[in-house]
Parts: structure tokens; C-alpha cells; sequence
């Protein structure tokens, strides 16, 4: 009985990864909706993967149904919607006022992908599997999250805020002083003594 439960606990098919597959999923509608200009649904399904991101945790945690495909499928999501969403608010579309500049698309791009060929060395020089998220990580994506929404939301209402540049330099700050937090943090990682 035991071992049943144990299989049953840690099955893929489980409420909090059919959730995170329904953020994958959305993935391509979002993109169709923005590419066809339909920008409140845009808007609205991203708003509805964000709660969806939410959801899955809380029910993994609730419902004690940690796996380790969920463990990589959660974050690979939010990584497969934010690449997405910049690249695609990057590139110009009639009755479009505000595009994500493409040097901030590539400096988000370009983060992440520092961040997995990092996390890969460290996976394979200590065998650590575990990384937890930086404050200035979390600092980071709060800025990332936010610049799609009021892209969006600006687009959706039709005008450009001046202040709207300003959303854009504070996420490529906070995004490349995370990736040099993350860098420190896989040298630190990778130079320490092994315990053990």
C-alpha cells in the first residue's frame, strides 16, 4: 500500500503538472492572439498563465505532489512564456505604440540562457541540482512579468506613457545584475569543498 502510494505521488500525470502543461499550451494561443492583434485576449491569457503558475505550486505543496518532472517542468514554462512574449513584443505590428526594445529582449534571452549552461556546469561538476531563487532573481522577474503586462495593457489602450522607457532600463539593470548574482553564486558552488 506503501509503495502504491509512493507511484501515485510521484505520477506525471498529477493536478499541479496538468496545470503547468495548461501554461505550455497557452503558450501558442498567446502568440496567435498577439500576431492576429486580438491584444485584451493576449492580455487576459497571459494574466490567466501567471495564475496558473501560482496554482501549481500551491497545489504541489498542498497536496504534497512534488515530482521531479514537475520540478523541471514548472520553470521550463515560465522560460518558454517569457522568451516568447519578448521576442514576440519585439517585433513591430500595425497598431502597436510600444514595442519590448530588442537589446532588452536580448539581454532577457541571453540571461536565461547563461543561467541553464551555468546551472548545467555546476550539475555536472558537483552533482547539485538544487537552486533556489535569488532575491535579486526574484527582483528581476517581478520586472520582466511587468514590462509584458503594460506593453500589453499600453498597446491594449492605444498610448505610449513616457515613462514607459524607464520600466524597460530598470528590467535590463535588474536582469543583468541577477545574472551576475546567479554567475557568483555557480562559481561559489562550483569552487567550494565538497562536504561529505
Amino acid at each position: 500500500m506503501r509503495e502504491f502510494e509512493l507511484k501515485k505521488d510521484n505520477s506525471f500525470l498529477n493536478l499541479p503538472n496538468l496545470i503547468t502543461l495548461l501554461r505550455i499550451g497557452l503558450i501558442p494561443i498567446f502568440l496567435w492572439l498577439i500576431l492576429t492583434k486580438k491584444v485584451l485576449l493576449a492580455l487576459l491569457i497571459f494574466l490567466l498563465a501567471g495564475v496558473s503558475d501560482l496554482l501549481d505550486g500551491l497545489f504541489a505543496r498542498l497536496l504534497k505532489k512534488k515530482t521531479k518532472i514537475g520540478a523541471f517542468l514548472d520553470p521550463a514554462a515560465d522560460k518558454l512564456l517569457m522568451t516568447a512574449s519578448y521576442i514576440v513584443l519585439s517585433i513591430p505590428y500595425s497598431n502597436s505604440p510600444n514595442l519590448i526594445p530588442l537589446w532588452l529582449t536580448a539581454t532577457v534571452i541571453s540571461r536565461d540562457l547563461i543561467i541553464v549552461f551555468g546551472a548545467l556546469v555546476v550539475y555536472r561538476k558537483t552533482g547539485h541540482t538544487t537552486f533556489l531563487p535569488s532575491s535579486l532573481g526574484k527582483i528581476s522577474t517581478v520586472f520582466q512579468v511587468g514590462t509584458v503586462l503594460l506593453v500589453l495593457f499600453y498597446n491594449y489602450l492605444q498610448i505610449s506613457p513616457p515613462y514607459l522607457k524607464w520600466i524597460f532600463y530598470l528590467t535590463l539593470v535588474f536582469t543583468f545584475l541577477s545574472c551576475i548574482n546567479y554567475v557568483i553564486i555557480g562559481f561559489n558552488l562550483v569552487s567550494s569543498p565538497q562536504k561529505g
